[in-house]
């Protein structure tokens, strides 16, 4: 057992968090954490990462073992450049490396007795090293760097100047590369793109430690989990499966308790029942006394709690626009010398809906700014059709003066306070909460403020900004359920997989400048048909480009470049083909250190290889552009 939770305990003020959680976790295991905001989650990986202290029993961790924690935030040097940041990860092995080589010099006209000590000390360092594989360190930073969606001309830049999103991939990327025995995660796919989230999933699919991870992204714990940790009524229930597996289970788990304390109740009401009518007689005393012996020694089991997820609300509206809802013509956008779009042309008609997706910093959020108004096109325009009533969700919501009950009701002052009350609890705000500061609510509780505001206003158009983001997984359900109900028209910029394919809907992927329209998720993720032009967009003008120096310049500059480029693939296969026969050979298979090299080393060649592919084809695809014009 790797690492074990002995009844654990904890609690802040009079406010219990934490009560009585046992569990264990094995070697290779791959652990989701699940449960509403505010249930303890991030309480609990604290405690297993010795950041914090319960107030009462044990995290036993297997001897030796070490643990990478992700937190949500921090942990960077903001002078550093981002290879300075990712060579911390072998700080053990570059210690020990600069420990090994003083040893060495030691080492040199020592007395016997003393050499055998420096030896050992010497091979000792060396085990440190070898287990970080410190000596392929560029080799494996650059693997991770690349993955993490950090191109070369990047690792220079100071970590200070990352955005949110990209420190928290260099953290992330960080923390692969120290390659602990438990990964412990904390929402690791925030901020995250669509290709570097699958990345990530393939990474730790095939992570040889274990790992814990808490994610409300339940596409990325069906891709990656084997069982599920639920925390809820401050105690912790297991599952075994990904998260799609989890949900029956626990739902067959609280039938059956709900039975069970059904029958529990109804038996104790039927010895108290017998109780009360035949105590005082005598010739049933004694089966009286009987009776309440036995409902005194009976536990009543207790009910499940309220399933935290279990919100319904709707979007509705009250008139249809016109057949064409957003016209895009001629599109471009720029920010300073930088083209985030050119000369997209697309029609949305009423009722369709559209997904705006593509890497961290495309322009997703600045294209939505233009559409819904809030930003004026460089050129080209955007136009509402007649009829079209929007509402608008921004990513950040913006703290705002008064209480939550105040919020809806100085917009809507006709309506009741039960009347707000009760539209708020649709919105998980019920009690008490109604009253909360809205300055003190958090991400998700402004997220859900502003889904209740949208209700009310019955836009049947809606521009949408990462809706899911701050929700906890059970509200992201019923904001899933939500958008796919609502009749209206829908535009939004999301990473989340699982409403992109709830949606079911065309994906506009913007990269590069440009837009690229998919006919959904999977479509998206195949890249293996042709996309489809944005409707609207007029037919490509041909053009041909002058034929001067330059360009005969460039061209010559990619025939010879194809040409090696295929020369070093065709000898990087003839060598992993050599590397896969080694590894096949039995006699190699004794030595285990061997194995591993050589394992490592057909890793780094696939993996350089997949890179000559990758230029092979951007060449090819320039090399058939020029072609084109002639």
């Amino acid at each position: 057992m790797l690492l074990e939770l002995q009844h654990l305990e904890k609690s802040f003020g009079g406010d219990e968090v934490l009560r009585d959680i046992t569990a264990g976790l094995e070697r290779g295991e791959r652990v989701g954490l699940v449960g509403a905001n505010g249930t303890g989650k991030t309480t609990l990986l604290r405690l297993i990462c010795e950041q914090d202290l319960p107030d009462g029993g044990d995290v036993v961790l297997s001897p030796g073992a070490t643990v990478g924690y992700l937190e949500q935030s921090g942990g960077l040097d903001p002078g550093e450049t981002v290879w300075q940041a990712m060579r911390h990860a072998f700080d053990p092995a570059l210690a020990a490396m600069t420990e090994q080589e003083a040893l060495q010099r030691q080492l040199v006209g020592a007395a016997p007795a003393a050499a055998q000590d420096l030896t050992a000390r010497i091979a000792a360092c060396t085990a440190v090293i070898d287990a970080q594989d410190a000596y392929n360190m560029d080799t494996q930073i650059k693997k991770v760097l690349s993955g993490m969606a950090f191109p070369a001309g990047e690792w220079e830049k100071r970590t200070g100047v990352l955005s949110g999103g990209e420190q928290t991939r260099l953290r992330l990327a960080r923390l692969l590369l120290s390659r602990p025995d438990l990964l412990v995660l904390d929402e690791p796919t925030n901020h995250l793109d669509l290709t570097t989230m699958e990345w990530l999933e393939a990474y730790l699919q095939n992570y040889r430690g274990a790992v814990l991870v808490v994610s409300h992204d339940r596409y990325f714990l069906d891709a990656v989990c084997t069982r599920i940790w639920e925390l809820r009524a401050h105690t912790l229930a297991q599952y075994r499966g990904n998260y799609a597996a989890y949900l029956p289970l626990r739902q067959a788990a609280d039938e059956r308790r709900r039975k069970q304390h059904d029958a529990d109740v109804v038996k104790a009401a039927k010895l108290q029942d017998y109780v009360d009518r035949n105590l005082v007689r005598a010739s049933t005393t004694k089966m009286a006394q009987s009776r309440r012996k036995q409902l005194e020694k009976l536990e009543i089991t207790a009910a499940p709690p309220a399933d935290p997820g279990a919100l319904d609300f709707r979007f509705r509206y009250d008139i249809d626009p016109y057949e064409e809802v957003v016209l895009i013509k001629d599109l471009c956008i720029r920010l300073g010398a930088r083209t985030l779009l050119e000369n997209l042309t697309h029609t949305v008609r009423r009722g369709e809906r559209l997904v705006i997706a593509g890497p961290n910093g495309a322009g997703k959020s600045t294209l939505l700014q233009v559409l819904d108004g809030k930003r004026r096109p460089t050129a080209g325009s955007v136009r509402l059709g007649s009829g079209a009533k929007a509402g608008v969700f921004v990513q950040q919501q913006a703290a705002r003066p008064g209480r939550v009950l105040d919020a809806i009701w100085d917009q809507y002052p006709r309506m009741t306070e039960l009347e707000v009350r009760s539209h708020l609890a649709r919105f998980g705000f019920c009690g008490e909460e109604v009253f909360k500061a809205c300055a003190a609510l958090s991400g998700g509780e402004r997220a859900r403020l502003r889904f209740a505001e949208l209700a009310l206003e019955r836009p049947n158009l809606l521009f949408l900004d990462e809706p899911t983001n701050h929700l906890d997984i059970y509200m992201r359900e019923s904001l899933t359920n939500a958008l796919t109900d609502f009749g209206g028209t829908l535009l939004l910029v999301t990473h989340d997989r699982y409403l992109m394919q709830a949606l079911g809907c065309p994906i506009l992927y913007l990269a590069d400048g440009t837009a690229t329209l998919y006919r959904d998720l999977a479509a998206l993720r195949a890249r293996d048909t042709a996309p489809t032009p944005p409707r609207g967009a007029a037919p490509a003008k041909e053009s041909r480009a002058p034929y001067g120096k330059e360009e005969r310049r460039r061209r010559a500059e990619v025939r010879a470049r194809l040409k090696a480029v295929e020369t070093e693939i065709e000898d990087l296969g003839a060598h992993i083909v050599e590397l896969e026969n080694e590894l096949s050979d039995p006699a190699l298979l004794r030595d285990y250190r061997l194995v591993q090299e050589k394992s490592d080393e057909l890793e780094d060649s696939r993996f350089h290889q997949q890179e000559l592919f990758d230029e092979w084809e951007r060449l090819l695809t320039e090399q058939e552009g020029f072609d084109a014009g002639n």
